[in-house]
């Protein structure tokens, strides 16, 4: 069942965080379902501009009906992650998406607040929320690429000014993660001083976690004894989510770890199997490592066991 983040954001709040997972194709879209399932949380599902672009957006919203049709029990939203203006309004005209996420960031202060509100005006109007960020994630996702240099830090005062002025829904902070596999260097880690002044500023409003995987060593250890070379790979501590969800973040992003699980379950199995070259057993396998992620990831985030008492708080 298809429902709104603004619905999802009012139960989570304070309390747990939603995962925001990006998906590309059937294997991820039937692994994140049947995780989110099993651990019994709802959830959020990210369309990127670039998966729009990878097989084509007619597809994706196909297949994310199917897994609706498929598990009927299923709460989620849908969203579209790192949107540019006009991505913004080709997904408030089609009518399918929960919220839409217009990432201005990179432009001044007050270029921001004008475009954010475009975007705000025309999807309140179509009954859709809306994302911004305010600040600068280090790293690279998709063609976001911002060094550390580049990267600042979202200051509390100028959120709640960017929060009055647009009248967006929800917003991505800049709190020390970065896009990608490679987020933090030395003892570096999330800055719950600046969530902490946000929602003191801003009480009861949804902020957001960007970059936020956790780039599992394990994982990344696999992934390079079957070939692959990722050196130096760091991501956010799993464990810091749930402390940020209690101080007022709801929705966490995650896409880099489920694109680790994929190349491992993939490397592996070449590797073991090298004679075979039907894909639908390996696809099988990712799916079942992927809903075990999913799984694990809802745990640490608050969200797991949560579905029956959204259910409950949305009368459905």
């Amino acid at each position: 069942m298809i429902v709104t983040t603004k619905e999802l954001f009012k139960h989570a709040y304070g309390k747990y965080a939603l995962g925001a997972y990006n998906i590309n194709n059937a294997e991820q879209t039937m692994g994140l379902f049947r995780g989110c399932i099993e651990s019994k949380a709802p959830f959020i599902i990210q369309i990127s501009k670039g998966a729009r672009n990878y097989t084509n957006k007619i597809m994706l919203e196909g297949m994310i009906r199917a897994a609706d049709e498929i598990f009927p029990e299923a709460i989620f939203a849908v969203h579209l992650d790192h949107g540019d203006e006009q991505t913004c309004y080709d997904c408030i005209d089609s009518g399918f998406y929960s919220s839409v996420m217009i990432d201005a960031s990179s432009l001044p202060f007050e270029e921001n607040v004008a475009t954010t509100k475009r975007v705000v005006d025309a999807a309140h109007a179509k009954g859709i929320a809306v994302e911004a960020e305010l600040g600068q994630l280090g790293g690279v996702e998709e063609d976001i690429a911002v060094d550390e240099a580049g990267a600042k830090l979202t200051d509390p005062k100028q959120a709640a000014e960017f929060i009055a002025k647009t009248g967006v829904d929800s917003l991505a902070c800049a709190i020390g993660t970065s896009h990608g596999a490679f987020k933090f260097s030395g003892t570096q880690g999330l800055h719950f001083e600046v969530i902490e002044e946000i929602a003191k500023l801003c009480p009861g409003f949804p902020l957001v976690m960007h970059g936020s995987s956790s780039v599992p060593q394990d994982e990344v250890a696999r992934i390079n004894a079957a070939g692959g070379k990722l050196a130096g790979a760091k991501g956010v501590d799993a464990n810091e989510y749930l402390p940020a969800a209690k101080r007022g973040v709801t929705k966490i992003n995650i896409d880099t770890d489920g694109r680790l699980v994929w190349t491992r379950v993939h490397r592996e199995f070449f590797r073991d199997k090298p004679e075979v070259f039907d894909f639908r057993p390996m696809g099988k396998e990712f799916m079942a490592e992927y809903a075990k992620f999913i799984g694990s990831r809802n745990e640490l985030l608050g969200s797991a066991g949560q579905l029956e008492a959204v259910r409950a708080f949305l009368g459905k």
